[in-house]
């Protein structure tokens, strides 16, 4: 599921925000928005264990 966390890193690269929206011990739901006025694009959801972890520290770009 490394592929989850290079969604997200190219995602920022290019300019977007996201923000964690829901997560547990086993999944988490990220909103990915546009930059300019946080209209919602997609949602991502990973139930990497490593990426959760990460996510639940981490609950927004930036």
């Amino acid at each position: 599921m490394a592929q989850d966390r290079q969604t997200l890193e190219r995602w920022e690269e290019f300019g977007g925000v996201w923000r964690v929206v829901a997560a547990d011990d086993r999944a988490a739901t990220v909103s990915m928005c546009r930059c300019d006025g946080g209209e919602e694009v997609q949602r991502l959801t990973t139930e990497d264990p490593d990426l959760v972890a990460w996510l639940v520290e981490h609950p927004e770009s930036g």
